[in-house]
């Protein structure tokens, strides 16, 4: 079966309290769905095409697209997206590794 991938493309607007308590706990709900970060704040370098969506970038493996989405739709994770959302501008995809 495909592994499921969480990408983000994400600039940072600020870095109050509230993104920090984010970021610290967005490790435990994606631990929870057997989730692992590949990558985790690494600045794009642009290669080909447009200008990057985001000056940061986030990659998350999980087993399948479906747990991926399980994790993304989970309680846990839904109650403190709203913290990143409102500090963050970006775009973030679930797609199908091989």
């Amino acid at each position: 079966m495909p592994k499921g991938y969480i990408v983000a493309e994400l600039t940072i607007q600020q870095r109050p309290a509230e993104f920090i308590e984010y970021r610290d706990k967005v490790f435990a709900t994606v631990e929870a769905f057997g989730g692992r970060f590949l990558v985790r704040g690494g600045a794009p370098n642009l290669l080909e095409g447009d200008e990057p969506v985001g000056s940061t970038v986030v990659v998350i493996e999980f087993e399948s697209q479906a747990k991926a989405m399980e994790w993304y739709n989970s309680p846990a994770y839904q109650e403190i997206l709203p913290k990143r959302l409102r500090n963050a501008t970006g775009r973030v995809t679930c797609s199908t590794g091989v």
